[in-house]
């Protein structure tokens, strides 16, 4: 559901019958809007839980500690879960209702734009490793996603345009029309005027949902959705995801495949200079200074999509579409990453 006032109604998507209620959220949400949910969950009873933000906090001991507190405060089988909060919060919440009792329900109410047009939507939930990034997971459907857009005024500059990286993918990879619109309205969309960010959620959900839908668990079309990813993780685990935002990473990893697709001769040269041009527009990107581009080389077959060793890649074929390679040449890979940082 993408409603701007919707947390006023949360209650009407808690199933009757349902025991405990856990909102997990971060102490920095639950200043901005708790008030709002708690109105909107004023006729249910609910526990809210919170745990420090920060990537490099999302670890297996989080959730279990969330889980032992959930125990304390009467959680059991019929508990339910609210997740509420960015990507994080999705991720971990998401994680820990798949796992608490066996699995309990849960429903995402995503805070963040990331966490709106991608983290909420399709069921992945886990944390991290030191190694890399969701090693740990489950795949664990909401009951809803229960989107407002006017929770994003708080959001800092950083942070939303940290989510418009991941809406510039559901243009590459699906939408041409999604992409044209970030193109040509780009003050509309910085400036986050109503209509305008309402179109571009709806219509990322509307793609990610529909590519899940067709195949829930990635076994070929899904692998879709990590254009940008594959880099992009790497990226994060390289520098102990303290220095970039997810979104941030995902505009590198577009950047680096786009350079890889450009010299594969996947894509042509107009619609890579297109892509590239469109996540400088929506940037800037935190300087990469001093990342080796062979660490990040070597950092690409512990992604979690890399099967035997052999590392797959989503590359662009043109906007709104793309491909998914495998069997590329080290060398081929590692000039993609040095132009991507350069």
């Amino acid at each position: 559901m993408v409603e701007r006032g919707i947390l006023s109604r949360a209650a009407n998507f808690i199933p009757k019958g349902s025991g405990k209620v856990f909102v997990v959220t971060t102490a920095d949400v639950w200043q901005h809007h708790g008030s709002q949910l708690e109105r909107g969950l004023s006729s249910i009873a609910h526990e809210v839980l919170t745990f420090p933000g920060g990537e490099e906090r999302k670890r297996l001991a989080h959730v279990e500690t969330l889980a032992e507190e959930m125990l304390r405060r009467g959680g059991d089988r019929t508990s339910l879960v609210i997740a509420f909060g960015g990507g994080i919060v999705n991720d971990m919440a998401g994680f820990l209702a798949a796992i608490f009792m066996r699995g309990i329900p849960v429903v995402q109410i995503p805070t963040t734009l990331l966490a709106q047009v991608d983290a909420s939507v399709g069921g992945k939930t886990g944390v991290n490793l030191l190694e890399g990034k969701n090693l740990i997971g489950s795949f664990h459907q909401p009951l809803a996603v229960l989107i407002d857009p006017d929770v994003l005024p708080t959001l800092p500059d950083r942070e939303y345009r940290a989510g418009l990286f991941e809406v510039i993918k559901c243009g590459v990879i699906r939408s041409a029309p999604l992409f044209e619109l970030l193109t040509k309205q780009r003050d509309a969309v910085l400036r986050k005027e109503p209509a305008v960010v309402d179109r571009l959620i709806e219509e990322s959900v509307r793609i990610k949902a529909e590519v899940v839908s067709a195949d829930e668990r990635e076994s070929g079309l899904r692998r879709i959705l990590n254009f940008g990813h594959t880099f992009g993780h790497a990226l994060e685990a390289e520098t102990a995801y303290a220095r970039f935002l997810h979104g941030e990473a995902v505009g590198f990893g577009m950047r680096a495949a786009t350079h890889l697709a450009k010299s594969l001769g996947k894509v042509g040269e107009r619609d890579a200079d297109g892509i590239l041009d469109a996540v400088d527009q929506y940037g800037p990107i935190p300087s990469l200074n001093g990342i080796p581009a062979e660490r990040l080389a070597a950092r690409l077959v512990k992604d979690k999509k890399t099967i035997q060793g052999n590392v797959h890649f989503v590359l662009p074929r043109s906007v709104g579409e793309v491909t998914v390679v495998s069997g590329v040449d080290d060398a081929a890979v590692l000039s993609a990453i040095r132009a991507a940082l350069a």
